[in-house]
Formats: structure tokens, C-alpha cells, sequence
């Protein structure tokens, strides 16, 4: 009695689901999942393609493989070259253009952090649920899901007249310098849009990201007076590595407690002779015990929630800077990277519209993530221009590492989500 009882509630409680979602939608479900095996393949063709930021040759490959999939779904294909200079392969553009629903723009990058002399990670089964593979979650998996969420889409003509520019940078491991050079073409083609989708690796079923971190860098150079170790703390000073130890430990003690702010010094050099490079972020170093070192030099990042904590931050660390030990000068340079997506009330309200899709599809509701759990994106850089999320992506463990994972159970329903997401904001 108690199994039929079981069976009735159940029954009742998938079709008071299926009830939320109109016919065109349960088709779109029936349809990603039918394509499965056709996107799991399209999966394990792209992570073994290896597309580190430096391969050129191999972003481009990835972004042919992904260019002839939207140009079947009637897209439009463009690839945005970026000049030698930057060293960088450039961006796939895929575009359609009509009157019907909200214009999206959805975001997605070609490149890992996986270059060609690191070992090999092939597209691998672990089980029936986990795959491995380089860039498989971060973000190749990402990167399928809007192309099958569209396929789904298309073979109901239900892309017909709407506005859609998928568009997968090259290089958002590691972006180009100049930025404005590198994300020029993006920022321009994203102003022309509503609503701003980016399917970096996703945070389980139920989290979604309404905002995200920045990230900027900072350079100190400090100098001391090279003397005698016997006369530290006196007439010769305390010497430049105190000095960067206190300023550095200041920092800290001054604003390792705000919310959303991190900084963190990565590498440190000091002695009697100090080289560094910045580009190889690398240094080489020599002094002895009884030398009080005359020079140090130390870099790190800062990362933050709005401009306004960033520029805050940075006050106060030149304060710190100012206020040098005897015997010693310091300077402190700022650099701008990634700026911030910091939360809206238009991030929040298309937040709950994804939660209610996926509360129709029986997943459950969906939450605003902690803005502290993620890294900086290239979503970042058009988040002041118009409504955004990020975190639609595949699901999985280990991104930027060997051994990167997918979680294969979760994939298709994420899949589901994103195809009747898309279609109810473009009605």
C-alpha cells in the first residue's frame, strides 16, 4: 500500500511539473537529451584538441570545430583576428539577427590554461557519470552546451528572428595586452545587446553567479642603505627587506578582514643584487647574511567586488607604502586587469527567471553564489553595460588542473535548462 501510495505522489508530483512547461518546451527537453550522444562526442573532439592560450594553432582548430556547428544552426561566422603583437589567436563570432524577445549575448572561450609541453589529458570516461580531459569543465564543456542548447533550439525553428551572438574568445586564460586591443571587438558587440550569458564551469545545479570579482596587479619596489648587518636598526637603517615585510604584513593586518577583498603577494625578491622580469614573472636574487640588501622587490594581485573597494583598497595601500622605516623609500604601482561584475537588480531578476525554469524542469530553485568563490571572467568586461550571469556551464571538479572532471549526470540537465531559458527570454 505504502509503494502505491509512493508511486501516486511521484506521479503527481512530475506531471504538477511538467504542467509549468509549455509543449515547445518539453520538446526542447525531449530534444537535448535525444542529442546527447551526438554532444558528448562533439565534447570529446574539442578537449582533445589542445587549445592552450599560447596555441594558436590549436584555439583556431577548436574554433573551426565549434564555427561549422553554428553555421549549421544558420548563424552567421566571423573570426576576429588581434594583431601579432599580442600573440594571441584571435575570437570566434557567430551572430543572428531578428526582432523576437531580448538580444542575448552569450559568452564561452576556446583556450586552456593546458599549453602543448604540459602531459596530455585526452578526453577520458571514468565512469558512467565523470569524464576527464583538459578544459572539459573550464570551459570546452560550457562551450558544447550553448551550441546544443541552440541545435535543440533550431530544429524547431525556434531561433528564427531572434538576436543571438555567440561569442568564444581566444585568449581569456590570459588576455592580450593591450586589453582595449584584445577585448575591443567584444566589449563593442556586447553594447549592442540585452542580456549578457556566460557558461563558465558552473557551481552544481542550484548556484548561479550575479557577480564576480575583479582583478588587478600591484608592483612595490622598496629601497634601503646597503651597510654592515651590525648596524641594522641603527644609523644605517632597517634595510628594504623590513621594509617590504611591513608593508606587505600591513596590508594584511589593514584589509584581510573586508569582504569580497583579497590581495596576495606572488613572488618577492630582496638582496644586495636583485633582477626581476615581469613578463616571466621571474627574478634572480643573491646577498649574504652580514649585508644589510639594499633593494626588494615584490608583485601580487588584488581582487575585488566594485571599483569603489578596489580604488578604497589602493588608498590605502599607498598610505601603508608612505609611512617608510629609517633608511628606506618605497613605491607602489597599480595595474589594471579584470574589472568587476559586481551584483544588480537586473543580475538578481534574471537569476530568479532562471530558477523558475528550473524549478518547472524539477531541478530545483536556483541561488545567487558567493561572489568570493569565483575567479574573474571575461563577462567582467561588459558587466557595466547590461544585465548579465555567468556560471551556466558544465558542472565538475579540478578545473586548471590535471585530472580536470565533468560530472556527466548533471550535464544534460544543465543543457535542458539553458535550451528553455533561452527560449522563454527570447519570445
Amino acid at each position: 500500500m505504502k509503494t502505491i501510495f509512493l508511486s501516486f505522489v511521484l506521479f503527481i508530483s512530475f506531471f504538477a511539473t511538467a504542467q509549468q512547461l509549455s509543449p515547445v518546451e518539453k520538446k526542447l527537453v525531449q530534444t537535448v537529451e535525444q542529442q546527447m550522444e551526438q554532444t558528448l562526442q562533439l565534447l570529446r573532439q574539442s578537449v582533445d584538441i589542445n587549445s592552450g592560450t599560447y596555441n594558436i594553432t590549436g584555439v583556431r582548430a577548436v574554433g573551426d570545430l565549434y564555427a561549422k556547428e553554428l553555421k549549421a544552426l544558420g548563424f552567421t561566422v566571423e573570426w576576429i583576428l588581434l594583431p601579432d603583437s599580442l600573440k594571441r589567436a584571435g575570437h570566434l563570432v557567430a551572430y543572428r539577427k531578428g526582432t523576437k524577445g531580448k538580444k542575448l549575448f552569450l559568452i564561452g572561450h576556446l583556450d586552456t590554461v593546458f599549453e602543448p609541453d604540459m602531459p596530455a589529458n585526452p578526453f577520458t570516461l571514468l565512469n558512467d557519470s565523470t569524464a576527464t580531459g583538459q578544459g572539459v569543465n573550464d570551459m570546452k564543456g560550457g562551450d558544447v552546451a550553448i551550441i546544443a542548447a541552440l541545435k535543440a533550439m533550431h530544429q524547431y525553428g525556434l531561433l528564427d528572428q531572434t538576436t543571438i551572438t555567440v561569442y568564444m574568445t581566444g585568449d581569456e586564460e590570459n588576455a592580450g595586452y593591450p586589453r582595449e586591443v584584445s577585448r575591443g571587438d567584444f566589449i563593442s558587440r556586447a553594447q549592442q545587446h540585452d542580456i549578457a550569458l556566460a557558461f563558465e564551469t558552473a557551481s552544481g545545479m542550484n548556484t548561479i553567479a550575479t557577480a564576480r570579482r575583479g582583478a588587478s596587479g600591484w608592483k612595490l619596489e622598496v629601497e634601503g642603505k646597503q651597510g654592515h648587518s651590525s648596524g641594522v636598526f641603527g644609523n644605517a637603517g632597517y634595510g628594504s627587506i623590513y621594509e617590504a615585510a611591513r608593508i606587505i604584513n600591513s596590508f594584511r593586518e589593514r584589509l584581510s578582514k573586508e569582504q569580497y577583498l583579497t590581495f596576495n603577494p606572488g613572488l618577492i625578491v630582496g638582496g644586495s643584487e636583485v633582477s626581476y622580469n615581469d613578463e616571466a614573472q621571474q627574478g634572480q636574487v643573491a646577498g649574504k647574511t652580514n649585508i644589510i640588501s639594499p633593494r626588494t622587490y615584490a608583485n601580487g594581485d588584488l581582487r575585488f567586488l566594485s571599483e569603489e573597494q578596489k580604488e578604497n583598497a589602493r588608498t590605502v595601500m599607498r598610505e601603508i607604502v608612505g609611512q617608510s622605516l629609517p633608511g628606506t623609500k618605497a613605491s607602489i604601482r597599480f595595474s589594471d586587469g579584470i574589472p568587476s561584475m559586481p551584483p544588480t537588480e537586473g543580475n538578481t531578476k534574471l537569476a530568479a527567471q532562471l530558477s523558475e525554469v528550473s524549478e518547472a524542469l524539477g531541478f530545483g530553485k536556483v541561488s545567487p553564489g558567493n561572489p568570493g568563490s569565483r575567479g574573474a571572467g571575461d563577462i567582467s568586461y561588459v558587466a557595466k553595460y547590461l544585465d548579465c550571469l555567468d556560471g551556466l556551464g558544465a558542472s565538475g571538479r579540478g578545473a586548471h588542473a590535471p585530472g580536470e572532471t565533468i560530472n556527466l549526470k548533471e550535464y544534460p540537465k544543465l543543457i535542458q535548462r539553458t535550451a528553455v531559458f533561452l527560449y522563454r527570454l527570447t519570445r
